[in-house]
């Protein structure tokens, strides 16, 4: 799920963190939107953020598309570069991506489980923007500070983000299937699902890894 250039990650005490910049805040930072969502009240919400904070989705959508290729193009030599790309943009536009992934994330998957879901949209006002914003902020920080302390709680926190949003959508798909979506009144009559999609996710994750691994190894491929 992620390429894991050493100059392109993370340095915390000497390890490297297990997900590129990029990859950290986003996934790190999505983790933060949603508890921040939660904190906010939109836990249950079922709609889109409103039509009038698109354009500034569409904002953090754009920073992290931009940074991002201009980034891929410092890997091919003569390639014309628009500045010098930095982990700590990296990191910063991709804690944007995370906002975003939030944003629609926790409508979508309330929709898919519940019955009963809260008909309001996840962002519906500038104060669960800013924080939104904030929750980031704080991603970024921690990320940024390379506090030793901080390698572990990250790390983990990190690597489980990958596991729960490829889980997220493996169990909408088992939910269709069973032709049991929108249906849940209580958690427990979502255990089941979220639990074969989790496990069919780490079966995904596993399958890419070996797929990578092989593909560097047989053809040489820069995946590692």
């Amino acid at each position: 799920m992620c390429h894991r250039i050493p100059e392109r990650s993370f340095v915390i005490a000497g390890r490297q963190l297990p997900l590129c910049a990029r990859c950290s805040g986003a996934y790190l930072a999505a983790l933060a939107g949603m508890i921040a969502l939660g904190l906010r009240g939109r836990g249950r919400a079922a709609a889109l953020p409103a039509p009038r904070f698109w354009p500034v989705f569409g904002l953090f959508m754009l920073a992290w598309a931009v940074d991002g290729t201009n980034s891929f193009l410092s890997l091919i030599p003569g390639a014309p570069l628009l500045y010098e790309p930095h982990n700590l943009l990296r990191l910063v536009t991709g804690a944007l991506e995370g906002l975003v992934l939030a944003a629609c994330v926790v409508p979508v998957l309330n929709l898919s489980l519940w019955g009963n879901p809260e008909w309001r949209p996840s962002v519906a006002s500038w104060r669960d923007l800013a924080s939104l914003v904030a929750a980031a902020a704080v991603v970024v920080a921690l990320v940024a500070s390379a506090w030793p302390p901080l390698l572990y709680p990250l790390a983990l926190l990190s690597a489980a983000m990958v596991v729960f949003l490829v889980g997220i959508v493996n169990s909408m798909v088992v939910l269709i299937v069973l032709r049991r979506d929108g249906r849940a009144r209580v958690w427990r009559e979502v255990v089941v699902p979220l639990l074969l999609g989790l496990a069919l996710a780490l079966i995904e994750l596993a399958a890419i890894g070996l797929a990578r691994a092989f593909a560097v190894e047989r053809w040489g491929l820069p995946l590692g």
